[in-house]
């Protein structure tokens, strides 16, 4: 094994959030919150916390640091543990859905969302940790959001010491520093390469998946590098890359998916390096949109559609429906294309039609099905969400229905309280309705 590195080595050279270190070690020794805003490629992820690992406030305790997603997770750990010469499991570590790599030595533990709030209810206190990192924190989670309220909870007076750190590129920030009880708030330079950027014409009737194998052919013959294109789901992905499969590209290509419910394998190959004289087409689901650097790709083709869970009424569960993508996303989308050097972006949408577009997705929280958050608040001795500080609260009806339906479902007993049989359901990865079956 290599000899390992300090951690103060800068072995991949300087990164834009280099400069603004000293101003966030200095937010963070005199408060107890901070937040972060640097644009994609400035290298907080993979940087931040291995800077602040010897700060003596942390006296020994371990870092935190929640990614939106497993392959994110994964990656950022790996990418940590190589800068510090070592493999995962030692220093760096992280835990996700049915993967866990933490060893005895382990400091800084990466994690997805839903683990976070497993070890909040598991221990209330975190004892041990001293600092809670929220990185993209725009994509705006419902666990995530729920994260964030437990941990200010429990800084007032189960675990006075911990600090919070909110990082993301495209949030407001503002908001999330008064949330934070006044946290000062560090804006640092990214470093991106430019993209130009190329609006599709109007578009006739034709289904977006040839839409998006049309352009993905076009960029192949016309730019060099690999290409990433984004889709809205699965489905999608397979009928595209079947699409680009009967076109017969030559050998040079390598057509790779990339989706949440990939063998980890799988994901790791499409983001890795392509081998020495061939060029990679990878089609993803916003998996792909934050946290990530595919390696090599010099274009991104944007379908300009994603999925995003909306609660149902009539089931009374939520479901993926598929929207157009907001502003900051496809900035984000974009971004891809100039993470290594200049790139190229083709959207397929007009630019008249961009303008009409959201400019941030919509938390999740004021949309999505709150039975799962109810049941969380329950079991932490919450029975009114007003309690806890949110950066959106969630909507006073939508709660009132989650109630009824844990009631109904034995959840809750009468006055609220989590019963033994509901605590048996927090217990499984599956919403309410089908953990209590």
């Amino acid at each position: 094994m290599p000899h390992p590195r300090k951690v103060s080595d800068s072995p991949v050279g300087p990164l834009p959030v280099d400069a603004v270190l000293d101003q966030l070690r200095a937010a963070l020794r005199s408060g107890a919150g901070a937040v972060l805003h640097a644009p994609p490629g400035a290298g907080k992820t993979t940087r931040v916390p291995l800077r602040l690992l010897g700060e003596p406030w942390l006296k020994g305790r371990k870092i935190l640091m929640l990614e939106p997603r497993r392959l994110a997770a994964r990656a950022a750990a790996m990418r940590m543990a190589d800068t510090l010469g070592e493999a995962v499991g030692q220093t760096i570590g992280y835990r996700v859905r049915l993967d866990t790599r933490v060893g005895p030595t382990t400091r800084i533990e990466v994690l997805t969302e839903g683990v976070l709030t497993r070890m909040l209810q598991g221990d209330p206190g975190l004892t041990g940790v001293g600092l809670v990192i929220f990185d993209e924190f725009h994509e705006r989670h419902l666990e995530s959001d729920l994260g964030l309220a437990l941990c200010l909870d429990l800084q007032g007076v189960l675990n006075p010491e911990l600090r919070i750190l909110v990082m993301s590129a495209t949030f407001e920030t503002e908001p999330v520093a008064q949330l934070l009880g006044g946290a000062a708030v560090i804006r640092c330079a990214g470093r991106s390469f430019p993209v130009s950027t190329h609006h599709a014409s109007p578009r006739r009737e034709n289904p977006i998946e040839s839409a998006v194998a049309d352009a993905v052919l076009s960029a192949a013959q016309a730019e060099p590098g690999s290409i990433l294109a984004f889709l809205p789901g699965a489905a999608e992905i397979r009928r595209v890359l079947a699409m680009l499969q009967s076109a017969r590209l030559g050998p040079e290509w390598l057509l790779l998916p990339l989706f949440g419910n990939l063998s980890k394998e799988e994901q790791d190959q499409a983001i890795a390096p392509a081998p020495a004289g061939r060029r990679k087409i990878v089609l993803a689901t916003n998996i792909a949109e934050t946290s990530l650097t595919i390696e090599g790709i010099r274009v991104v083709v944007d379908s300009g559609f994603m999925r995003a869970p909306r609660f149902d009424v009539r089931s009374g569960m939520a479901r993926l429906t598929t929207l157009p993508v907001s502003k900051a996303s496809a900035d984000q989308r974009r971004g891809r294309a100039g993470r290594t050097g200049p790139g190229v972006c083709y959207r397929l949408w007009t630019a008249e039609s961009h303008h009409a577009l959201a400019d941030r997705n919509t938390p999740e929280i004021l949309q999505g099905d709150l039975a799962a958050l109810v049941l969380e608040l329950a079991i932490w001795g919450i029975d009114d969400p007003s309690r806890l500080k949110w950066l959106d609260p969630p909507p006073a009806a939508a709660c009132r229905q989650a109630g009824a339906l844990l009631r109904e479902l034995d959840a809750l007993d009468a006055c609220g309280r989590v019963t033994d049989h509901g605590r048996r359901m927090a217990g499984l990865p599956l919403h309410p309705r089908l953990a209590h079956m």
